[in-house]
């Protein structure tokens, strides 16, 4: 017997191909050229924002990667979503642009060239197997890619193959923060087709949450309730668009105290509140990000309505505070002087000063939405955080309670309830237009909206 261990067999469990399969396989293909006339959506608006790039690093290349596949499992790969700045600088947004660079290249004394490094449309002649082999890029596997022409007419960028590129050096959006930011920078205002396509992602949102409330009988009924309100936003979100801008949150009871609870495995109770904070997210890859919390019964209990009430008068004094030139961290502090005076009243606290009402409320009031669901997030603080509201800025305004169910200081009727009320809104030049207004927020609103939903 050999002391030697046996040898595993490991590689691709894929067939061997034949010569004679091969040759089958390269000849007698019709041409499938895509029509000349299709451009990508934010055709007209790229060139621009690339120019406004190239201004802030005169002399430098510019790198700028569309990302690489992750494995979920073995073999099989979470499903691609270009980088945002890529999306932004590029305008496109599909699953085929894997491992695909924009490079931004110093030409002349201040300007770019910016070209494309890409996987072109496998060739199906020259001994090629790609095409009907490879498992990650094949067309007959993941679908059709362009070829170099029809990718430079459908982006108006120059165009070259992703092996042309080798290892250059300069700024790469991956890795250079000041690169990072300054994308995230020039993201903060949006432009008016970038408006239009939140504001296309806000209707279908809305739609989605319409969809839910018709749910809530078979939702009621299922053991994980909770998955169902997910899945029926998520079918919306899918038919309309690229799918959830983030993972939704169908947080019934006290799962509502969960900031993110995105387990959503819980029964629904009709004496329970549903916060669902939900988005979807068009296909050029723009976000909604919308909350509602809604009595499962159709009706708000006495003190589900006392909690609401407050949190839905936090919020409108944070919209009332956004305009251009004011202070971004503005509207959080008018939302907040509201709830820590509202529990003073309460007497869950003995007044009003300082900070302790964050024990209830836990995180900030509201961002920046766009590409990204909390959008433009390496941006500097001074341009941001502590910076000043500008007219085509998005953002959020999304005040919130959450009454934990073993809170010793709260009294028990309190205890285990969640609220939370978030909307989309556009900074205009005399204040902010609210993108979401098609969805209730009053406790009188929302009792009327159910109530002709489930009986329809």
């Amino acid at each position: 017997m050999s002391d030697a261990s046996p040898r595993l067999n490991i590689g691709s469990h894929d067939l061997p191909v034949s010569p004679e399969l091969s040759r089958f396989m390269a000849g007698d293909w019709a041409a499938s050229p895509l029509p000349d006339s299709v451009r990508v959506p934010a055709y007209g608006v790229t060139p621009a924002r690339r120019a406004r790039l190239s201004a802030r690093f005169p002399g430098e290349r510019l790198i700028i990667p569309a990302g690489e596949l992750k494995v979920r499992s073995n073999d099989c790969d979470y499903r691609f979503r270009p980088h945002s700045a890529y999306a932004w600088l590029t305008g496109l947004t599909g699953e085929d642009q894997v491992g695909h660079v924009l490079v931004l290249e110093p030409s002349g004394p201040h300007g770019h060239e910016a070209v494309l490094y890409l996987r072109p449309r496998s060739p199906r002649t020259g001994g090629s197997e790609e095409f009907y082999r490879d498992r990650r890029h094949g067309e007959f596997w993941v679908g059709r890619r362009p070829d170099l022409a029809e990718a430079e007419r459908l982006t108006g960028l120059r165009c070259d193959r992703l092996d042309a590129l080798g290892t250059p050096e300069g700024r790469n959006a991956a890795t250079d923060a000041e690169l990072a930011a300054a994308l995230c920078e020039l993201r903060l205002v949006k432009d008016a087709w970038e408006v239009g396509q939140l504001q296309l992602a806000v209707d279908h949102t809305a739609a989605g949450f319409e969809d839910v409330v018709r749910a809530l009988p078979r939702a009621l009924a299922h053991p994980r309730g909770e998955r169902w309100i997910e899945g029926v936003f998520g079918l919306r979100a899918r038919a309309e668009g690229n799918g959830t801008g983030y993972d939704t949150i169908a947080a019934s009871g006290a799962h509502a105290c969960v900031l993110h609870w995105i387990r959503n495995d819980g029964r629904l109770n009709r004496d329970d509140l549903l916060l669902l904070d939900a988005g979807v997210e068009t296909d050029t890859l723009y976000t909604a990000d919308v909350t509602r919390t809604l009595p499962l019964s159709g009706r708000f209990s006495p003190v589900q309505r006392q909690v609401y009430e407050l949190v839905l008068a936090a919020q409108e004094a944070g919209i009332a505070a956004l305009r251009p030139g004011a202070s971004f961290r503005d509207f959080h502090r008018a939302g907040m002087r509201v709830i820590a005076e509202g529990l003073a009243e309460w007497g869950v606290l003995k007044n009003a000063e300082g900070d302790l009402h964050r024990r209830y409320t836990l995180c900030s009031s509201g961002h920046m939405l766009g590409l990204d669901v909390h959008d433009c997030a390496k941006a500097r603080a001074e341009t941001y955080l502590d910076g000043v509201l500008e007219e085509g800025q998005v953002l959020t305004v999304e005040p919130g309670l959450y009454l934990q169910p073993d809170d010793e200081t709260l009294p028990p009727e309190l205890r285990g309830i969640g609220v939370r009320i978030e909307d989309d809104l556009v900074v205009t030049a005399t204040g902010a237009r609210l993108m979401s207004g098609a969805l209730p927020r009053t406790v009188a609103g929302i009792e009327e909206w159910m109530g002709t939903l489930l009986e329809g």
